[in-house]
């Protein structure tokens, strides 16, 4: 059984950085899509950004490009997420997920995904 953990939310002022990591363990053969995900208060889970982690491709929402960068420390089995110039709006919560890539690629969708983590909070305010 896969599992997840992430760390590193918190509370930022516009124009500031977080980084989140996910400690991934359990598995016997890791799955080939990470990504991270969020969650507003009131609205659907949306992706984030998504990796294939065999050929390091990635997949960023058009909202975070230029300002969040994934990375997949596979060594120490840690996906993290770097993110810069945070905007009020990405006040959400984060959660990192993982799963199979049946159409050799790793779709932006929630439902495409079997494990994640418990979240964490990153609020964006002044």
């Amino acid at each position: 059984q896969v599992q997840l953990a992430e760390s590193g939310g918190g509370s930022v002022q516009p124009g500031g950085s977080l980084r989140l990591s996910c400690a991934v363990s359990g598995y016997i053969n890791r799955p080939n899509c990470m990504g991270w995900f969020r969650q507003a208060s009131g609205k659907e889970r949306e992706g984030v950004v998504t990796i294939h982690a065999p050929i390091a491709s990635t997949h960023y929402a058009d909202f975070v490009k230029g300002r969040f960068s994934i990375s997949l420390d596979i060594a120490n089995n840690t996906l993290y997420l770097q993110m810069n110039s945070l905007k009020p709006e990405d006040t959400a919560f984060y959660y990192c997920a993982a799963g199979p890539d049946p159409r050799g690629y790793c779709p932006p969708f929630p439902r495409d995904y079997d494990y994640w983590g418990q979240g964490t909070q990153v609020t964006v305010s002044s």
